[in-house]
């Protein structure tokens, strides 16, 4: 159990001049958790708001994958430990849905808010993703038809909602994207297997219901 926990503080150690150690949260991730990973585009050299991939317009940089493809994402030590010795500063990207994790995303404002209010009642929440621009909430697995079947029982949805479900990802801490560092809102909790997370129902009805109540805009970005 010692040895566990040590390699979960690593996740955010810093090493070679505060540099993120990204393979070893890569192996903890795929390895661990069996969360599928791949490297991600690195930010283009020459401006890191721009991407390195061939997209001049990339709304994303840095925070994709390309070269592999999403498929490719994998759990498999030997194949994550390969990518990230050639590949040392890519970002690591989550292939979502599965027996991933899927995820809720919105305005890094408006997440703060809600979330700050979800924690006045009390509610559980599980892991949380934070960006400059944007945060995500991690939840259980849902399909197309269980989403949709969500959505269409509100009367009003925000439309700066996003879902990382089935053929989605999302970009992992400690990972440098174009928009800046990825880092934990809020940290899994230390244990030997995947972190636990919500279901997408209580996520979307609580925040949707805070969004509504703390009267935040959320612009779609």
């Amino acid at each position: 159990m010692r040895e566990i926990l040590g390699r979960r503080r690593r996740l955010l150690s810093r090493r070679n001049g505060d540099r993120p150690e990204l393979i070893g949260a890569a192996l903890t991730f795929a390895t661990e958790w069996q969360w599928p990973v791949l490297p991600g585009v690195a930010p283009d050299p020459q401006g890191r708001a721009r991407c390195a991939c061939p997209d001049p317009e990339c709304t994303v940089p840095g925070a994709h994958p390309f070269d592999p493809g999403l498929l490719a994402a994998t759990t498999d030590a030997r194949m994550v430990r390969w990518w990230w010795t050639n590949r040392p500063a890519a970002p690591i990207i989550l292939a979502t849905g599965g027996t991933a994790p899927c995820a809720v995303s919105l305005p890094a404002l408006a997440a703060s808010r809600a979330l700050a209010l979800l924690d006045r009642r009390g509610m559980r929440l599980g892991p949380v993703i934070a960006s400059s621009s944007r945060w995500a909430l991690l939840v259980k697995p849902y399909s197309m038809e269980q989403l949709g079947e969500l959505l269409y029982a509100k009367d009003f949805v925000p439309g700066s909602l996003r879902f990382h479900g089935q053929g989605g990802y999302l970009a992992l801490p400690p990972s440098e994207t174009g928009q800046g560092a990825v880092r934990w809102e809020r940290a899994p909790l230390p244990g030997s297997a995947s972190p636990w997370v919500p279901d997408v129902e209580a996520v979307v009805d609580a925040v949707v219901d805070a969004l509504t109540r703390t009267g935040v805009s959320a612009p779609e970005l």
